[in-house]
């Protein structure tokens, strides 16, 4: 399945978009999108903490994914 993921911060610089899709297995969950974006993107795995919000909230690595959620990427955030 193809899903549409907005992208925050630093993510949205490696990727160079403020919007990404990528294709995913039918049974994909977070830690699998993940690893997914991993794969296809290098320039993540320098980020110790990246969140992973579906449908407006944070969720954890067994949180299943359906094409019509709405994902965002949303690295860790340093100021003061």
């Amino acid at each position: 399945m193809r899903i549409s993921i907005l992208l925050f911060g630093i993510a949205k610089d490696i990727i160079g978009s403020k919007n990404l899709e990528i294709e995913v297995n039918e049974e994909c969950r977070v830690n699998d999108l993940k690893q997914e974006i991993l794969n296809q993107y290098p320039g993540f795995e320098n980020l110790k903490h990246l969140a992973i919000a579906v449908n407006n909230e944070y969720a954890r690595g067994e949180t299943s994914i359906k094409p019509s959620d709405e994902i965002a990427l949303i690295p860790p955030v340093s100021g003061g």
